[in-house]
């Protein structure tokens, strides 16, 4: 077996020769390894699980405090440990083999979801229960998520990279679309009670794949060797510093970091767009959420197939797009419009930030991927805490409606400032293409 070099990543001939050439694999190049066709199945029966369990944990927040702080508190102390460890959380993913590591991250995840089905069914289940709940599951994605995403391009390779991070969004919202239209109509008939169970079974699937991976088919990235360990302190700031000194990454996360924190979560309060702008039930709330998760979904597919390198233009204008429609869902109070605005808000949602992952793994060295993503995955999810509380605090103060517009204004600002910041950016990007 011998072993090659491609965009200064080892991989064996056997590697090369796996891809197969049929249309559908020609189209989708990632799901030409086999490594990432295991992980990909198994994370869309997982992420099922897990928006059923987040619909029907949104709502009995809802029916235990009728209180819109509460739903952002919730969301704040599932996301606050993202926020102050999941930097360390890429310091331990570059350090770590990532399969043994998502093992143990997806077991507990496991185990969270199975307390909660318990304390459900014994009838003893108490706000606080959700709040501890949601702090672990933080505590235990600040190193699953950077993980998780720095290990994509061991599985495919740069070359399939797009694709794969496309593809993941995919799976991602087709257990949108499937997860929280099925919690409506489970918790309309039995409660919530059947959602938290489905969630604990169907981290099974993705364990199984984790332990068929086949690691000598994994595409192992060159690392940095020093002549004395360096501590996580020192590994965390040369992976800040390399963020700081990088236009093409900075850009990003710097526009991506103001959008979330103001605009990618409003499903905090999505609940509350249901029943007090539109005057929907459990069922029209999952529907609304499905919606969403269909344009993104459609939007994930679209730059799948697209096959072209990851552009500044258009990741600010799908952003831009973004904010418009998080905008006008605040003002729709027609339920089959606002359907159609949340297709076309996820559409635009998942453009904008498959985009920006892509850029980030593809600039990234091996050697720094899981640090880049850890502030990625800061931005992106850590801003979350600060962004359910302002915008649960907001809602009960003056509405949802004018909440979201606020929301919409703030994040458009930071991409219309983007735009015209983005020539170093470009040319950054361009050198990394040109090597």
């Amino acid at each position: 077996m011998q072993t090659t070099e491609r965009n200064g990543i080892r991989i064996t001939t056997d590697q090369l020769a796996e891809p197969k050439n049929g249309k559908f694999l020609q189209a989708f190049p990632a799901l030409q390894h086999r490594n990432f066709r295991l992980f990909w199945s198994g994370q869309l029966i997982s992420l099922i699980g897990t928006w059923m369990q987040t619909t029907g944990q949104s709502w009995l927040v809802l029916q235990l405090t009728h209180n819109s702080l509460a739903l952002g508190t919730v969301g704040a102390l599932q996301f606050l440990p993202v926020l102050l460890f999941t930097l360390f959380g890429g310091v331990l993913a570059d350090k770590l083999p990532k399969r043994r590591v998502l093992l143990s991250t997806q077991t507990f995840a496991c185990i969270l979801a199975t307390i909660l089905f318990v304390l459900y069914v014994t009838h003893t289940v108490q706000i606080w229960h959700i709040y501890v709940l949601a702090f672990l599951l933080g505590v235990n994605n600040s190193l699953d998520m950077p993980t998780r995403q720095s290990f994509v391009v061991e599985m495919v390779g740069r070359e399939a990279l797009g694709n794969a991070v496309a593809l993941n969004s995919s799976v991602f919202n087709m257990a949108k679309i499937v997860g929280p239209g099925v919690a409506g109509l489970i918790i309309a008939r039995f409660g919530e009670g059947p959602l938290f169970l489905s969630n604990a079974i169907s981290f099974i699937p993705v364990l199984i794949s984790l332990l068929l991976l086949d690691t000598s088919k994994l595409f192992a990235g060159k690392r940095q060797t020093t002549a004395e360990p360096v501590g996580p302190i020192k590994s965390l700031h040369e992976g800040l510093r390399y963020v700081w000194q990088t236009p093409a990454i900075f850009l990003i996360v710097a526009v991506v970091g103001v959008v979330s924190l103001f605009g990618v979560n409003f499903n905090v309060v999505e609940p509350l767009v249901s029943t007090d702008l539109l005057h929907q039930g459990a069922q029209g709330f999952g529907l609304l959420s499905s919606s969403f998760g269909v344009g993104a979904l459609i939007g994930a597919l679209t730059i799948a197939t697209g096959h072209k390198n990851p552009s500044f233009k258009k990741m600010l204008t799908y952003a831009a797009f973004f904010c418009v429609g998080l905008g006008a869902v605040g003002l729709s109070h027609n339920y089959l419009l606002s359907l159609v605005i949340a297709m076309v808000t996820g559409f635009c949602m998942i453009t904008f930030t498959a985009a920006a992952n892509t850029t980030l793994q593809t600039v990234a060295p091996d050697h720094l991927r899981g640090r880049v993503m850890s502030v990625y995955m800061l931005v992106f999810a850590g801003s979350t805490p600060i962004g359910n509380l302002f915008t649960g605090w907001m809602a009960g103060l003056v509405g949802i409606s004018l909440t979201l517009i606020v929301n919409a204004v703030i994040s458009l600002v930071a991409v219309i400032v983007g735009w015209f910041k983005r020539e170093n950016a470009e040319k950054n990007l361009q050198q990394v293409f040109l090597k």
